[in-house]
């Protein structure tokens, strides 16, 4: 019999009060060990270990292996717990093994031109504002836009930035990453810390009011499906066929700053990853420049060889 219906609430207790995890993660893990137990509930197997095997087996036909990856995770990590608090004696995890290969896919990023493009176009949009509230919707896109490349943040991070985390005296923002991870991540260009300011200014009230740096038209901090409208706006705006998301402004920074030979530690600590490995899909992608570039202008092109 399967143990994650008695001691599930047990182990998230302990998620919460002595691990810390924010509740968005232990909703997640809630989610993910009561589809197991949803699984073990229909099938009749001898051994905790053809439960937990058995519901990986299932788990091919419609979930893909990132997803797999994770639900295995956080089964690990509960019966790790469970054989920590005595409640099993052996963890059925100990004698299984499994390998999860997950295909690698390359980040897609904004092509250099196509950004200024869209970064133009919400410039331009200023000089067509009829209101004073169309004027403030199109500093605040600036203002966001400018940030997200800026800073490399990912679109939760930037929709629940506090007041009280950017401070445009020192310029930086404080951010609470996955994990409740704290980082502070700099910006020193003068055309972010001018958008910045001129938004902050102009919503100086309902910052107040919400606690929220980014605010919509209702005084509640900005959805992050608001800020995928945004970009979707301006993409439309610079004529572009290209799908362009949020996260993409994240690969960009990320991506350029590897191309400017920045430390790839660096980067890590900005983009706020728990491992060097996740940064390092970065690194194939600056190989995929590094051929497009000697492709074009390898010295080797210009030799012009007689071959009899």
């Amino acid at each position: 019999m399967n143990l994650t219906d008695t001691y599930t609430q047990k182990y998230l207790t302990y998620c919460e009060f002595q691990k810390g995890l924010d509740l968005k993660t232990i909703k997640a893990y809630k989610i993910d060990l009561q589809q197991y137990d949803d699984y073990c509930c229909t099938c009749e197997f001898e051994t905790e270990k053809d439960y937990i095997c058995g519901f990986i087996e299932s788990m091919h036909n419609h979930c893909k292996p990132k997803t797999i990856k994770r639900k295995i995770a956080v089964l690990k990590a509960f019966y790790g717990f469970l054989l920590r608090e005595d409640f099993i004696e052996v963890n059925p995890f100990d004698k299984i093994d499994i390998k999860i290969r997950e295909p690698k896919i390359l980040p897609k990023v904004i092509p250099q031109k196509l950004l200024i493009k869209i970064l133009n176009e919400a410039y331009k949009s200023l000089a067509s504002c009829e209101s004073e509230y169309s004027l403030k919707c199109t500093l605040r896109d600036i203002a966001v836009l400018e940030l997200l490349f800026a800073t490399g943040l990912r679109i939760s991070e930037l929709c629940h930035l506090k007041n009280s985390d950017v401070n445009l005296s020192e310029n930086y923002v404080k951010i609470f990453g996955k994990g409740s991870k704290e980082r502070i991540v700099q910006f020193s260009i003068p055309d972010v810390v001018s958008a910045l300011k001129e938004y902050r200014r102009h919503f100086k009230n309902d910052i107040e009011k919400t606690g929220y740096f980014f605010v919509n038209k209702l005084s509640h901090r900005l959805s992050e499906q608001s800020v995928r409208f945004m970009v979707n706006k301006y993409t439309n705006r610079a004529a572009t066929r290209l799908h362009i998301t949020p996260h993409m402004f994240r690969h960009t920074f990320a991506t350029m700053l590897l191309e400017s030979d920045v430390d790839i530690r660096f980067i890590q600590q900005i983009l706020g990853h728990s491992s060097i490995t996740t940064t390092e899909i970065y690194t194939h992608v600056s190989a995929a420049k590094q051929k497009q570039i000697l492709k074009r202008k390898h010295p080797r092109n210009k030799l012009n060889i007689n071959k009899g």
